[in-house]
C-alpha cells in the first residue's frame, strides 16, 4: 500500500532572475512537513522546479500523490515535454539543449518512483494552500534580499488602496518621495475593487511625475505586482485575452498603465511584508478617500 500525499509548491525570483526563494508543504493524514528554500542568482522557472525537486526527494518511499502548482511550465513539462526530452537525450526537437535539464533530470528520476496526479491551481486566486506556499517562498526569498541602497535622486512611489465591499466605495492613496520632499496623492469610486484601486494608484502616482522619469514602485499588491511583472506580457499578446480566451479583468486600467509605462523607467518592488511608513501613510490616504464615497 502507498501512502497518499498531498503536496503544494511555490517558487519565484525578484526580479527574473534574481533573487530567488520556493516553498512546499506535504500532507498525510493530520501531519505536515513544510520545506522551503532560496538561492541568490537563479529565475522564477527554476525556482518552481526546485520546489518540486525538493518535495519529492523527501519522501521515504513510492507514494500517491496529489501535486499542486500554480506554474504551468512544470505541470506541462511534466506532463506532456518530458518523455520526449528524455528519449532525445534533453534536447528539443530542433537540436537545442532542454533549457534547465539539470533540474529537470533530477525531477524525472524522482517522478519515476511515485504515482503522481498533477493540477494546475490559478495562481493569486484565493486557493489557502497556494497563497501558503506563495508567502512561503516569497519570506526564503527576503531572507537573503540585502536591504536595497536606493539612490537619493530616483523618486520612489508607495501606492495601496482600500474597498469596503467587491465592488463598493474605494479610494487609492500615493506617497511620492523625491529627494527630500514627500508629496501625496489620492482619489476613490463609489463602486469599484481593490484591484482596480490598485491599478489606478500606480497610474495617478506615475502622472506625478516629469515623462522620462526614474521610478522605483513600492506596492503591497500581488495582483499589481505579479500583472504588470509577469502576466501583462501575455494578455498583450493575446490581445488582452487570457489563455482560455476570456477577456482579462480590468483590462482598460491595465492597457491605460502599459501605454504609461512606455515613458517611464520602473523598477517595481513587492513590498508586502516590508515596513515602509510611507506605505503607512498611502494606507490611510486610500481609506480616507475611500469613506469620503460611503
Amino acid at each position: 500500500m502507498r501512502d497518499n500525499i498531498i503536496i503544494y509548491s511555490d517558487g519565484g525570483s525578484d526580479p527574473n532572475p534574481g533573487i530567488g526563494g520556493w516553498a512546499a508543504v506535504l500532507q498525510f493524514g493530520s501531519h505536515e512537513k513544510v520545506l522551503t528554500g532560496n538561492h541568490p542568482s537563479t529565475t522564477n522557472n527554476r525556482m518552481e522546479l526546485q520546489a518540486a525537486i525538493s518535495a519529492l526527494a523527501s519522501l521515504k518511499r513510492p507514494c500517491t500523490i496529489e501535486f499542486h502548482t500554480d506554474s504551468e511550465y512544470v505541470r506541462q513539462g511534466i506532463t506532456k515535454w518530458i518523455d520526449g526530452w528524455a528519449e532525445r537525450d534533453w534536447k528539443l526537437k530542433g537540436g537545442k539543449a532542454v533549457a534547465n535539464a539539470d533540474l529537470w533530470q533530477q525531477l524525472w528520476s524522482l517522478v519515476q518512483q511515485h504515482k503522481i496526479n498533477w493540477h494546475w491551481v490559478k495562481g493569486h486566486a484565493g486557493d489557502p494552500m497556494n497563497e501558503r506556499v506563495d508567502t512561503l517562498a516569497r519570506q526564503a526569498r527576503l531572507e537573503i534580499t540585502p536591504e536595497a541602497l536606493l539612490p537619493g535622486d530616483v523618486p520612489r512611489l508607495f501606492l495601496r488602496s482600500s474597498c469596503k465591499g467587491n465592488p463598493g466605495p474605494g479610494g487609492w492613496g500615493v506617497v511620492l518621495v523625491e529627494e527630500d520632499e514627500l508629496e501625496q496623492n489620492n482619489g476613490a469610486e463609489r463602486a469599484t475593487t481593490n484591484n482596480r484601486m490598485e491599478i489606478t494608484a500606480a497610474i495617478s502616482g506615475l502622472l506625478m511625475l516629469d515623462k522620462g522619469s526614474a521610478v522605483q514602485i513600492f506596492t503591497t499588491s500581488d495582483y499589481l505586482y505579479q500583472g504588470i511583472t509577469k502576466w501583462i506580457h501575455g494578455w498583450r499578446k493575446r490581445n488582452w485575452k487570457k489563455r482560455d480566451d476570456k477577456p482579462v479583468a480590468n483590462a482598460d486600467l491595465w492597457q491605460a498603465l502599459d501605454q504609461l509605462l512606455d515613458g517611464y523607467a520602473v523598477r517595481w518592488v513587492n513590498a508586502k511584508g516590508q515596513a515602509h511608513v510611507e506605505l503607512e501613510i498611502a494606507g490611510k490616504l486610500a481609506v480616507e478617500a475611500a469613506k469620503l464615497e460611503n
